[in-house]
Formats: structure tokens, sequence, C-alpha cells
């Protein structure tokens, strides 16, 4: 199975989830290929993933996953608590540490839905930091330096240990995305 986890105030139908359905879908017909749309509540949307990966596990089947920004955050938990590669595309390394600009109404382009992002959202995206990768094995992570949501140098710090891609320019939606996808399924299911 292949779980895309796609970023705050996200979508699967983002452009990098849709191309990476597509990709799936031509190369991997057979792949059991996961692409849920997350609740904007942190712990609702941690519950539905963990259920997604506990049932696979139940089954004996084996897990990987494409996180992005907040999407690469909860895939590094899921990887290191559960097992499985996960390929990481800019990912957040402290997104509670930015909650504060986002607290208040937010508004989803892709789902049309309005929600709130609230005080304790911060801790509740706290409780599943991975402060130290202790699987570096499992874990490729794509950084382009011109990512202007997010600081790359902090998930070059996080994940020094693991094998990483990191591409000089580009921004937080990673340019050319879709020319690593061969590479990305290469490391996940070689």
């Amino acid at each position: 199975m292949l779980l895309y986890i796609h970023g705050f105030n996200s979508s699967p139908l983002s452009d990098k989830g849709l191309i990476t359905a597509s990709f799936i879908q031509q190369n991997y017909p057979d792949l059991d290929f996961r692409q849920p749309q997350l609740p904007s509540e942190p712990l609702a949307a941690m519950a539905l993933l963990t259920d997604i990966v506990e049932q696979a596990n139940a089954t004996g089947e084996s897990i990987s996953y494409i996180g992005s920004s907040l999407g690469g955050y909860f895939a590094s938990y899921l990887a290191e608590k559960y097992g499985g590669r996960a390929v990481l595309i800019n990912p957040a390394v402290k997104p509670f540490e930015l909650f504060d600009e986002f607290i208040g109404t937010q508004y989803n382009p892709y789902t049309n839905e309005t929600y709130q992002v609230l005080a304790k959202h911060k801790q509740d995206v706290a409780q599943f930091d991975t402060a130290a990768i202790m699987n570096p094995d499992r874990f490729f992570v794509l950084l382009q330096t011109g990512d202007e949501v997010l600081d790359y140098k902090q998930a070059v710090q996080k994940y020094h240990c693991c094998q990483l891609l990191i591409e000089p320019g580009g921004d937080h939606s990673f340019i050319g995305y879709e020319s690593q996808l061969s590479a990305i399924c290469e490391y996940l299911f070689s």
C-alpha cells in the first residue's frame, strides 16, 4: 500500500496529489494507493491515517508513504511508529511553531471548506513530533532551497542521516516534482 499524505490546507486534488495519482495509476496499476482527504482538525487527521495504517498492518500488508509539507511531518511519525518507507517532500519539521500565524478562520480552496484553526491545535500537532529520526533508512527527503513557506535547513538538520535530495531554488510546491516520481517509487518499492 502507498499512502499519500497531503499538507496543511491542501487536498489529494492539489497538483502534487493529482500528478502522484496519475503516475501510480499508469505505472503501478495493481498497487493499493490511498489518498485520503484529511480532516482539518489535527487529531482527527492522525486518527484517520493511523486507522489506515493499522488496518494494513493487521492484514500483513506492507505500507509506504509520500508526505508533503505537514503530510511529511505526519508521515515521519507513522513510519517511525509503524514501519515502512517514507518519501518526504519539503516536509514540515516543527509545524506547531508556525500555528500561531494560522489561528482563526481558514479556507481550503480544494474542498471549499471554511474551518477554524484553534490554539489547542498547536499542542495537538506537537504530539506527533519525532524529535530524532531513529530509523534513517526509512526516509528519502526531497528539499528545495527556495521553499518560501518552510526553512529547508530545519529539514536538513533533522534528516541529515537519511537519504537527501537538495535542489537549489524551487519553491514549497517542489518545482519539477513529476520528474522525481520514478526515483521516489524506486526508493519506496525496491
